[in-house]
């Protein structure tokens, strides 16, 4: 008797558990903005018009890098958008890195770090610019796991919109979205590249062009561990 009492209580703390469960996933599913969907929605709608809309632009991109707040290179690129969508970029005015000074085994150094940091800025800048434009995708999947709140902003208009797990797990992103204009004003990102010790921050502005075309206007992504960072400036865009 005392077996099957045991076995009786045991089942009905499974029970319960299951019903908790249950109920804490409706709680969090109501939780969510009412009008997040919709929001999404906006989101997707003006990002598809903008995508379509700079296809007809070419305009000029910067890329600064620097480490330790010093700037180490400048580049600049023309940029349109090609036939598959994607961004083609042409070098302006491309310059031979200067060579090392010293003797033999400290120039190999130097040209060593060098190349390491290029390529990790590099690969920091690909992260950024990941980031820097709404993957649907991914925000319909964080929206399905309760990852999305909405918070009102002080600003006329605008909302906030809170991304947990985003493209990567434990990310951390903020958009900040205009609804009568229907166009996202800010991306600010906590993320990483292979590990959660390689931080990485990226804080995205937005900008209209006359015909009201909404831009990435500048990127600037700071690799926290290395103190490098890349600032991404667009600017100059003319029709084609």
């Amino acid at each position: 008797m005392h077996n099957y009492s045991r076995r009786r209580i045991t089942l009905m703390l499974s029970r319960a558990m299951t019903i908790c469960t249950m109920l804490s996933a409706i709680s969090q599913t109501l939780a969510q903005s009412p009008g997040l969907e919709e929001k999404l929605a906006d989101i997707k709608q003006a990002s598809a018009a903008n995508k379509q809309a700079l296809a007809h632009y070419t305009w000029l991109e910067q890329q600064t890098i620097s480490l330790k707040g010093n700037v180490k290179k400048t580049q600049q690129f023309q940029v349109r958008i090609g036939p598959d969508g994607q961004q083609q970029k042409t070098e302006l005015n491309a310059q031979p890195a200067p060579q090392p000074s010293g003797g033999r085994f400290r120039q190999h150094i130097v040209a060593k770090k060098t190349d390491e940091f290029e390529a990790y800025g590099q690969q920091i800048a690909a992260l950024g610019k990941q980031y820097s434009q709404p993957d649907m995708q991914a925000l319909q999947q964080a929206k399905q796991r309760g990852n999305i709140s909405v918070q009102p902003n002080g600003a006329a208009g605008t909302v906030s919109l809170i991304i947990k797990s985003y493209l990567k797990p434990n990310d951390s992103v903020t958009l900040v979205f205009n609804q009568q204009q229907k166009a996202i004003q800010s991306i600010q990102v906590a993320s990483y590249l292979t590990d959660p010790s390689d931080a990485v921050t990226i804080a995205v502005q937005f900008a209209k062009l006359p015909d009201g075309t909404n831009h990435v206007a500048s990127n600037q992504v700071n690799g926290v561990s290395k103190q490098l960072g890349v600032l991404i400036q667009n600017s100059t865009y003319q029709p084609i």
